[in-house]
């Protein structure tokens, strides 16, 4: 194992669950519930399931552009203070001291991705960031990973992935790559398949640990 290579939203930092709820908070402003399984099947990709559903609830003349500006309105005031989540800086921080290279593949916008790394200090831990610009096709596509590997200089048997949604599984799935599920609160009742490993937290075990039984697996 040679390189470790994260998912960005809703692993290392839970943006997932601050959109949920600001989202199911801009419907609620024209008397529609938002619910989660509807949510889940734009996390960890692009927002077109999302809208759709708007769509079919609100009819095809509903303002997107109005119900987004909502929606990011609350978002804001709920990730004021972002924190990464628990482990994390633990693992960025063993990552290093075990001589892996680290990257992160993202189907955010690399600005988006950025602006969060620096306010949570992590920024210099990535050698290689992977986002929506550098691909024709984000995921579940395994174009990222892809792209990521081969920045890294590193073969798919060489690296293992972390990631917390069903899209971004089959992304890592698609490149040939090992993969970590670490779900959020938005993800935990997606039905994960054929993933190496799933832990509750980074916390639960430590990065040598993980390494071991994915190398062993």
């Amino acid at each position: 194992m040679k390189a470790i290579i994260f998912d960005f939203d809703g692993l290392i930092v839970d943006t997932e669950t601050a959109w949920f709820e600001a989202y199911k908070e801009a419907m609620n402003v024209y008397g529609m519930d938002l619910p989660l399984e509807r949510f889940v099947e734009c996390v960890g990709s692009d927002n077109a399931p999302l809208y759709e559903f708007v769509r079919q609830q609100l009819g095809e003349n509903c303002n997107i552009e109005e119900i987004e500006a909502k929606a990011a309105s609350f978002y804001q005031i709920k990730m004021k203070t972002p924190q990464a989540r628990e482990g994390v800086k633990d693992y960025l921080e063993e990552a290093k001291q075990l001589g892996y290279k680290i990257a992160i593949a993202s189907s955010s916008r690399k600005e988006w991705v950025i602006h969060y790394l620096n306010k949570l200090g992590l920024l210099s831990y990535f050698e290689v960031i992977m986002t929506s610009e550098d691909v024709e096709k984000i995921k579940p596509a395994p174009d990222l990973y892809q792209k990521a590997l081969a920045a890294l200089d590193v073969r798919p048997d060489e690296a293992v992935v972390f990631e917390d949604s069903l899209n971004g599984l089959q992304a890592a799935l698609a490149a040939g790559v090992k993969c970590v599920i670490v779900p959020n609160p938005v993800t935990q009742s997606l039905a994960f398949e054929q993933y190496d490993l799933r832990l509750n937290s980074m916390a639960e075990k430590r990065l040598a640990e993980v390494i071991e039984l994915i190398e062993g697996s």
